[in-house]
């Protein structure tokens, strides 16, 4: 059907913009923790974020009441305090775009997770697709010259992991729950992960913000643009595509988060960091028209107008 059509190319194109903005977010979070300490700034984005989603849902007349609290409480602390959290800490030492990449780790994982865990068999293409994506990570990532950043790089693929689970829980969440609200969902989920950010924010020591233009911006577009809006972005394409096509399309983001911190951080990739751009990229192609023709097999009206 059309109408089938158009919904997996909405998905797709939710998750290009969720890339672009997630992608351009590690420039600006290495930015931001030159005035304020990881957790803190941690705690700033993801309660923010909530708070923005739980107006949104005043405005629109939204219920705010929503079934399964344990199972968002388990997913924000997965999804918004683990992720986010290691993630930020890791940016702390190791260079923005090197914590980008590794953080996107997380579709492999996914890839190993949704097969006994949702069924979703790793078919044809798809194999190949993670073979250029396992290269071009090992490219960039580069195991023989682990510098003094490898604890930096473990927390980057440790929130890779976290994600991973996350989005696990979230399919099997819109398995059982096919009309829960997703704004809902999103608001509760990242207000529970916020509270653990928010104490241990108040809980180590670091010191006093400097509440400077950028960091304003920083919070700003983190909280609006890279919490609220892009995990409703990240929710609502994985309740219309596969597990791990959803997260192996996001692998975009890596790419622009590499690019921008070359370009604005002086971050310069290597001859051997820039083949394995461009072995995702083409991973990239292979996973989405994958997804498309997968989709049109179920359901052959798709190729009809």
């Amino acid at each position: 059907m059309i109408k089938k059509r158009i919904e997996i190319i909405k998905a797709f194109l939710a998750l290009v913009l969720l890339s672009i903005l997630w992608g351009y977010n590690w420039v600006v979070m290495k930015f931001a923790l030159l005035d304020a300490g990881a957790f803190q700034f941690g705690a700033m984005r993801t309660f923010f974020g909530a708070l923005c989603l739980f107006l949104l849902l005043m405005v629109s007349r939204r219920p705010i009441s929503i079934q399964a609290i344990p199972s968002l409480i388990v997913l924000g602390i997965l999804q918004t305090c683990g992720f986010t959290g290691m993630i930020i800490w890791a940016l702390v030492e190791g260079g923005a775009g090197k914590t980008a990449v590794l953080t996107y780790t997380m579709p492999f994982w996914v890839m190993l997770l949704a097969w006994p865990l949702l069924k979703e068999r790793i078919q044809g293409i798809q194999w190949i697709a993670g073979l250029l994506m396992v290269i071009g990570l090992l490219l960039i990532f580069d195991p023989t010259h682990l510098g003094k950043d490898r604890f930096s790089m473990l927390l980057a693929v440790m929130g890779g992991v976290s994600w991973a689970i996350a989005v696990i829980l979230a399919k099997k969440m819109h398995h059982r729950h096919p009309n829960m609200d997703l704004i809902a969902m999103t608001a509760w989920q990242m207000l529970f992960g916020s509270i653990p950010l928010v104490l241990v924010a108040f809980w180590v020591d670091a010191p006093p913000i400097h509440w400077s233009g950028m960091l304003i911006s920083a919070v700003i577009f983190n909280a609006v643009f890279c919490n609220a809006l892009a995990w409703l972005l990240w929710l609502y394409a994985l309740r219309r595509l596969a597990a791990g096509v959803a997260s192996m399309t996001s692998m975009l983001a890596p790419l622009i988060g590499v690019i921008a911190a070359w370009a604005q951080l002086g971050e310069v990739p290597s001859v051997f960091e820039g083949w394995g751009m461009i072995l995702i990229a083409i991973a990239l192609v292979l996973i989405s028209s994958h997804a498309i023709r997968q989709h049109r097999e179920i359901d052959p009206a798709m190729g009809q107008d």
